[in-house]
């Protein structure tokens, strides 16, 4: 329960003092931890090994979860759903354009028996079978992984669809932006992010701390706050519990607490002009970050995580998106959520 005697001055000061609180905090808790990207290069080529082996067998699986009452109209594919799921995955995580992944089977036509053109690898992200089939992969690698109940960290990416932006430089300058923006947005706000969803396509992620999983994954071609919603829609349908999560300032109003269940515990840190007045999860949020600030940041900075695994992402699978269709989009962003979780099934 939250103590009635704290008032706006209180979260006033707690925000004055944050910046000095965070130092403190930096120095006794946390310590240098680089990333040895050569021992990381082994455990990736090690990854990769077990996922190569298990790809075909969930593939196969998912496509068997859909029932196809009737055959599809016009000339039947050369190739079978679950091969041309394959190719999706291959060509993310290869990060070949269309001609190159026709050019590359092509050299293996005597092996695989198969001969397409990089405009029927083109037509294949619009298929809803193939999309179907790679959003039950997913649900698949969450479920064998037996994730119940996660304390999770969110966050939101861009992936650019073009090679002039790079989206992290655009990120953090939204994210000094919303700093002191309210929920609404304004007219001229609105027509800003406009031009940027020209740019970029977003996708959240919601991750199962414990495992590296994600259990939830979103994409919206409109903003990140799409992406989150959907994000949280697919970890719902998937029936996995949220005890607590952890988001960043873009995220940091009051109506975040009704989007998880009233049993979620929610680390945020609260803008500069952030009111205490309020519903009592949001009350919680600000007598924790008030009463407890360095265990309330222990598990805050837990967000890292979500920073990590999309760095991991684009690393292994590139940060640009070649199509232009929207729900194209969507499936090649789908194709990378799913190449997370397959890295992890070990």
């Amino acid at each position: 329960m939250y103590n009635m005697k704290l008032t706006q001055d209180h979260l006033d000061n707690a925000l004055k003092e944050h910046k000095n609180i965070v130092e403190i905090y930096k120095e006794k808790y946390t310590t240098e931890n680089r990333r040895d990207w050569r021992t990381y290069e082994q455990r990736l080529a090690v990854r990769i090994k077990r996922a190569s082996k298990e790809l075909e067998p969930i593939v196969e699986n998912a496509y068997s979860m859909i029932n196809v009452s009737k055959p599809s109209k016009g000339r039947p594919p050369k190739i079978p759903v679950t091969k041309r799921v394959t190719i999706l995955l291959l060509k993310d995580i290869f990060q070949l354009s269309n001609r190159k992944m026709a050019n590359f089977l092509t050299f293996f036509t005597v092996l695989t028996d198969i001969d397409i053109s990089y405009k029927t690898v083109e037509r294949t992200y619009s298929d809803e079978l193939i999309k179907l089939t790679i959003h039950n992969m997913f649900q698949i690698l969450v479920k064998n992984k037996g994730i119940k109940k996660a304390d999770t960290t969110g966050d939101g990416t861009g992936y650019s669809l073009t090679i002039t932006k790079h989206y992290r430089k655009e990120r953090e300058k939204e994210l000094k932006e919303s700093d002191n923006e309210s929920d609404n947005e304004s007219d001229n706000e609105k027509k800003n992010n406009e031009k940027k969803r020209k740019s970029f396509v977003r996708a959240f992620a919601l991750m199962d701390i414990d495992t590296g999983m994600y259990v939830g994954y979103g994409t919206s071609m409109k903003s990140e706050k799409e992406a989150f919603r959907n994000a949280i829609s697919m970890t719902k349908k998937l029936g996995v519990t949220v005890n607590s999560t952890r988001l960043d300032k873009y995220y940091s109003h009051q109506s975040i607490t009704e989007k998880f269940d009233p049993g979620t515990t929610t680390y945020i840190i609260p803008k500069k002009n952030a009111k205490i007045k309020g519903p009592h999860a949001w009350k919680q949020i600000i007598v924790n970050f008030i009463e407890h600030p360095f265990s309330y940041l222990r598990e805050y900075y837990k967000r890292n995580n979500s920073e990590s695994g999309f760095s991991v992402d684009k690393r292994m699978s590139g940060w640009k998106i070649w199509q232009r269709k929207t729900n194209r989009i969507d499936t090649a962003l789908m194709c990378k959520g799913v190449w997370h979780n397959l890295m992890l099934i070990g």
